[in-house]
């Protein structure tokens, strides 16, 4: 398999799980629009063993010692590390987010309540942030030491905003795996019971719920968006759109009188389009 042909997969996949991340980082050049596209491809893969396998224990072990031959300098035939083995020659790699993303997933195997909000939040960094982290190299390669540091504090407001921003888009679909990512803490506060999330709905309190987590989630997202001129002139646009559309997500859920039970929220191609226009 030549290297184009594995990037043309990993974009593939990209497209087809998340159409609002294919659409962000359409505006990076080709050769980091396809870095980024295996990076994602990674994070899709390593999610996909734990959510979509029937022995998600086993697929998370296996996908990870894969991921050490690989770094052993081992050349695998599968489009993913084809495409990872160019993008760890012509980028820093940082492997740190790699394996914390891993970690992210072991949470997913044992794990189904979560206590408050921060617990939520140090979730969400292992299962978002850690994406942001891995993407710094390819986004803002000559950052300087203190913009660095302020881009990795961005990036990981960010993708703890986005990680909030999918748990309140995915309430029903969580509670098929018998999955509660909303703060135990804020349920009890507002009186919300675990039987009323699975009778699926809506009332005045857990709008309430909803409305504290997206507050959050927002306030996140306007962080992220103070250091978004620290990226290189070539990327800052893609991040931002990234994120302005996945914040748009929110608004959606609104839209839909916050049924987040049976129905998916989404920012259409035409509300995709206006919102682009704030850039």
């Amino acid at each position: 398999m030549t290297t184009q042909e594995a990037y043309r997969q990993c974009e593939d996949v990209m497209k087809k799980g998340s159409l609002t991340f294919y659409r962000a980082f359409s505006l990076l050049s080709k050769p980091d629009r396809q870095a980024v596209a295996a990076v994602y491809t990674f994070c899709r893969t390593l999610d996909d063993a734990v959510d979509e396998s029937d022995s998600p224990e086993e697929s998370l072990t296996h996908f990870l010692a894969e991921f050490d031959r690989f770094l052993a300098g081992e050349s695998l035939p599968d489009a993913l590390w084809v495409a990872l083995e160019d993008v760890w020659k012509r980028y820093d790699m940082d492997v740190e987010p790699f394996f914390e993303l891993a970690e992210g997933m072991k949470w997913d195997l044992h794990k189904t309540r979560y206590a408050t909000l921060e617990e939520t939040e140090q979730y969400g960094y292992y299962a978002a942030s850690t994406v942001g982290l891995m993407l710094l190299p390819i986004l803002a390669p000559d950052a300087d030491a203190g913009g660095r540091q302020q881009l990795k504090q961005g990036a990981i407001d960010l993708g703890i905003a986005m990680q909030l921003t999918n748990i309140l888009r995915d309430v029903g679909e969580d509670l098929d795996r018998d999955r509660i990512y909303v703060p135990q803490s804020l349920l009890a506060e507002f009186g919300v019971e675990e039987a009323d999330l699975f009778a699926r709905q809506v009332t005045p309190a857990f709008i309430d719920v909803w409305e504290t987590v997206a507050r959050r989630a927002e306030a996140l997202y306007s962080s992220a968006r103070e250091t978004h001129h620290l990226y290189p002139v070539t990327s800052r646009k893609p991040v931002a759109a990234a994120a302005l559309l996945y914040e748009g997500i929110l608004d959606a859920a609104r839209q839909n009188g916050h049924d987040v039970f049976t129905k998916r929220a989404y920012v259409s191609t035409i509300q995709k389009g206006k919102l682009l226009t704030r850039l």
